[in-house]
């Protein structure tokens, strides 16, 4: 059998776990067995000098509560993104079925609350002919990862 999850180079996971948990419908994993909290948990693996603050700065992993997608883990990283992201996520909130304008609409909607929790816009990308309409928008995390709303 084979497990795995989705791990993320990131400068801030803390950040990037409470932006996109909700993006995706995730939660914060909790601590493992025996520990309250991440920092706890960190406490004991990792030298105690290179740790310390507020617990909440250690919740780097999110999880589906469905249990269906994959466990995501924001893995601290020094360096800064420095290339176009080869890997993203689409995020999918319009009923393709439905006139252009309410897609639109749904689409714009999203990223106006995704520009409230720190994204930000690239180009919105719009395909309107007569046998496909499709409308999306590419988009950048706070850590400048790019992503699609659609």
């Amino acid at each position: 059998m084979v497990t795995w999850h989705l791990t993320i180079d990131s400068n801030d996971p803390a950040r990037m776990a409470r932006f996109w948990a909700p993006v995706l419908g995730y939660v914060p994993e909790p601590p493992p067995d025996g520990f309250d909290s991440w920092l706890a948990y960190y406490q004991h693996v990792v030298p105690e000098e290179n740790l310390s603050g507020d617990p909440d700065d250690y919740i780097d992993r999110i999880i589906d509560p469905a249990g269906e997608g994959p466990k995501i883990w924001f893995q601290p990283v020094p360096e800064k993104k420095t290339v176009k992201t080869r890997f993203h996520f689409d995020i999918y909130v319009a009923d393709r079925s439905a006139p252009m304008d309410e897609i639109i609409a749904t689409v714009d909607a999203k990223v106006a609350e995704l520009v409230e929790r720190g994204a930000t816009i690239d180009h919105p990308n719009r395909i309107d002919t007569d046998t496909l309409q499709r409308y999306g928008v590419v988009m950048h995390d706070p850590e400048g990862n790019e992503f699609c709303v659609a």
